[in-house]
């Protein structure tokens, strides 16, 4: 038992090893490009997310900067040493210099009453400078820190009663004692004046910018319409219970330029995954069809060989008959002698055949096209048939119409046509016992009006036969090169496979059409083979008066047709 693999599936292997690896590396690509389109917008997110929280820092740390230098300046005018110059050393330049400062404390450190050394205030109203004096000792000393290094500039954001302070806060010693210098700043001021000032170079068609308290309530600016774009930032050393939010106003245009690019890039790795899967089904379809067509090519030289077989060998035995001298009489003679003429005109037209069906598939085809009669060429071509089917004990009919016109035809290709619609009758139908042929008029109908429209007339060839018949699932097919019904398969019938092919291409070149009837009776038997050609009219004389006549209408009355 042999066990090897033919050449046709050592020839499909790698084929089948093939395509799962190209599925396999068109979904690698698809997943990688997926993946780096993500990382890409992930990439360009936090780009714009890096470049708004870097304007927020600065921001930020441009107010805080504004409210420690105005310390500063406040801490070289405190001299603990001589508390009572604070005033005139400071308020001369203290609207220039610290704008948001209203008022310079020095307390007490040593006393617990925290007694209040020196006071030195911009305000105008002494009340609202006594109350901030008694909340700053009541209050807000208790929330100050005092640990670690007390020589340390501290801050103190707090609210109080739903009014926000903000006090700056560090220790100096002299001569043992240690006082507590305080240093007021007017948070309505720094929202009111500073900011606004602070923050006006700020490119309000780039950005957008708030500051909100510690319960979400807009401090300064316009409202923020949250997103992923939006970044807030406390205040780290002064108003650290405040916080900056900051927001690219093309955020939101840059959000959706992403987005479409994402889906655009998504939508390419789509389409090129679709594109390279067609064209693995297209690479599937064109072997599958390669296949089959060596398949049908090798079943056609299979065919074409038994074919041509049979005539020699018949040609062949009979003429050694007749060189031996052992023919018993004339008769005997005479009918060898027609045996091997009709075998030898089939396997003529057989190779005729094959060398016609050549030059089509070459695109050579050349056909030499004349005024004729298609009846001649009909009658021709069942007399070749004649002698083969009383051999083979079957009758053909030959029915022609009356008044036929003549078409434009190569008589010698339709000849061949009518040829292999004869031979696949008598080869297929030899129990119906009968092959009609039949040359008539199809279309144009009768009266003057047809004859103004004799040229939608068709000569029609109808060939039938009232054997196993073709399954509809089959007809579409039957007219491609190398295709066999499956009947003439079950039946064991020998055939090229190229004669309806041939027949197909010959008509066609005519300008007409071939076309299959079948079944023709209740029982499923019959086909009918029809070969139908455009028509010409009998003479110009007939052309030049029918487009000479006046307009005719047609009577409705169903005898209305002639004139």
């Amino acid at each position: 038992m042999d066990l090897l693999p033919s050449a046709g599936q050592r020839h499909r292997v790698p084929y089948f090893a093939l395509v799962p690896a190209i599925v396999v590396a068109v979904l690698v690509l698809g997943g990688i490009a997926l993946r780096t389109t993500l990382q890409i917008e992930k990439a360009r997110q936090q780009t714009v997310f890096d470049a708004t929280l870097t304007l927020a820092d600065e921001r930020v740390d441009r107010l805080d900067k504004l409210i420690i230098a105005q310390d500063n300046v406040v801490a070289a005018h405190v001299d603990v040493a001589n508390l009572s110059v604070i005033a005139r050393r400071w308020l001369p330049t203290a609207a220039r210099e610290t704008p948001t400062v209203r008022a310079i404390l020095v307390l007490d450190m040593d006393n617990e009453a925290h007694d209040v050394l020196a006071f030195a205030s911009r305000g105008a109203s002494g009340r609202e400078d006594d109350a901030f004096r008694k909340l700053l000792l009541a209050r807000l000393l208790p929330q100050m820190n005092f640990s670690g290094d007390t020589g340390e500039l501290r801050h103190l954001h707090h609210v109080i009663d739903q009014q926000s302070l903000l006090v700056s806060y560090w220790q100096r010693e002299h001569v043992g004692r240690r006082c507590l210098i305080v240093a007021w700043h007017e948070v309505p001021r720094l929202v009111h004046e500073v900011m606004p000032r602070l923050f006006r170079d700020l490119d309000r068609e780039k950005s957008r910018m708030n500051v909100i308290d510690e319960e979400g309530r807009i401090v300064f600016g316009p409202p923020i319409i949250g997103g992923e774009f939006t970044v807030g930032r406390p205040f780290p050393t002064t108003l650290y219970n405040w916080r900056l939010q900051m927001a690219l106003t093309t955020a939101e245009e840059l959000g959706e330029k992403v987005e479409r690019q994402r889906l655009i890039e998504i939508l390419m790795v789509g389409f090129s995954a679709l594109v390279a899967l067609a064209g693995l089904a297209i690479v599937v379809l064109a072997s599958v069809n390669e296949r089959r067509l060596a398949a049908l090519k090798s079943d056609f030289v299979a065919n074409v060989s038994h074919e041509l077989k049979t005539p020699l060998s018949l040609v062949r035995m009979f003429g050694e008959l007749l060189l031996g001298d052992r023919v018993p009489n004339d008769e005997k003679r005479r009918q060898y002698l027609q045996i091997i003429v009709s075998e030898s005109e089939r396997l003529t037209a057989l190779i005729e055949n094959v060398l016609d069906f050549a030059r089509v598939e070459r695109g050579k085809a050349a056909y030499e096209f004349a005024r004729g009669s298609v009846a001649e060429v009909a009658t021709r071509a069942v007399d070749m048939y004649r002698y083969r089917a009383e051999r083979e004990e079957m009758t053909v009919e030959l029915t022609i119409a009356e008044g036929l016109p003549e078409a434009l035809i190569d008589a010698r290709a339709l000849e061949l046509a009518l040829v292999n619609l004869l031979d696949n009758a008598l080869k297929y139908a030899k129990d119906g016992g009968r092959v009609a042929v039949a040359v008539e008029v199809e279309g144009g109908g009768g009266g003057r009006l047809a004859a103004l429209t004799r040229q939608a007339r068709r000569v029609a060839i109808r060939v039938s036969d009232r054997g196993p018949g073709i399954d509809p699932d089959e007809q579409k097919h039957i007219f491609e090169r190398f295709a066999r019904g499956r009947r003439a398969s079950e039946r064991q019938v020998r055939g090229s496979g190229i004669g309806l092919a041939l027949v197909k291409h010959i008509a066609e070149s005519h300008g007409g059409a071939v076309r299959v009837e079948s079944p023709l009776t209740d029982d499923g038997r019959g086909s009918a083979f029809v070969v139908s050609l455009p028509a010409l009219e009998h003479d110009r004389e007939a052309q030049e008066g029918a487009a000479n006549a006046e307009p005719v209408v047609a009577d409705p009355a169903p005898d209305a047709g002639s004139p």
